[in-house]
C-alpha cells in the first residue's frame, strides 16, 4: 500500500512536480487526466483509485527510489471479541516501536488482548515480508482501535431491582496494524 506521508515527504526533499509523476503514471497506461486526478488523491489521503502495484513502482521510478520506501503494509482484525478500552492498553505500548522489540514487548505483557495484537502484527510483518521488505528494519507506524459495537449474540439481561432489567454489554473491537520500514 502507498503510504501518503512518505510520499509527500520525499516529493518536498527531491522537489519533484506533481505533472512529473502523473507523467510517469500516465506511461503506465492512464491516461494524463486521470493520471493527475489520482495523483491528487493519493497524496491527500484518500485511495480513489486505490494504487495499484505497478502504480507503485512508477512512482518509485519517477522520485528515484526504490519501491519499498513508498510502501506501508497493514493488517486488520475486524470484530474482535475484546472491549476497545482494554486492547487501546495494550497497543499503545507498541505504537512506534521496532517490530521485533513490539513483538517480544507483547510475548509477555499479561493481557487477554496481547495475543491477539501479537497475531494481526504478525500478519502485517508477513504482508511485509511477501513484497520483499527488509524486515528487520519495519517499525510498527500506526495502530488503531476502532469500536466494533455489541457482539453479535450477546443479548443478555441483568436482572435488578423493582422488575427492571440492564442490558450486558459485551464489545467488540477492529484492531488495525501498520508497519513500515524505517
Amino acid at each position: 500500500m502507498l503510504s501518503v506521508k512518505k510520499l509527500n515527504k520525499i516529493c518536498r526533499q527531491k522537489k519533484t512536480s506533481s505533472s512529473v509523476l502523473a507523467a510517469y503514471l500516465a506511461r503506465g497506461g492512464r491516461k494524463e487526466k486521470q493520471a493527475a486526478a489520482a495523483l491528487f488523491n493519493w497524496k491527500k489521503g484518500l485511495f480513489v483509485p486505490r494504487p495499484a502495484s505497478a502504480d507503485i513502482d512508477h512512482l518509485a521510478a519517477a522520485l528515484g527510489v526504490e519501491k519499498q520506501e513508498i510502501s506501508e503494509w497493514s493488517a486488520c482484525y475486524r470484530y474482535a471479541p475484546m472491549s476497545p478500552r482494554k486492547v487501546r492498553l495494550v497497543t499503545q505500548l507498541i505504537a512506534g516501536r521496532g517490530v521485533q522489540d513490539a513483538l517480544d514487548l507483547l510475548k509477555f505483557t499479561n493481557k487477554r488482548a496481547a495475543e491477539t495484537v501479537r497475531k494481526v502484527l504478525q500478519s502485517a510483518v508477513a504482508s511485509a515480508d511477501e513484497q520483499e521488505a527488509d524486515v528487520d528494519n519495519l517499525i510498527v507506524s500506526e495502530v488503531r482501535v476502532d469500536g466494533a459495537g455489541r457482539r453479535i449474540g450477546t443479548k443478555a439481561w441483568r436482572p435488578k431491582d423493582r422488575g427492571r432489567a440492564h442490558p450486558i454489554r459485551k464489545e467488540a473491537s477492529h484492531i488495525y496494524v501498520t508497519v513500515t520500514q524505517s
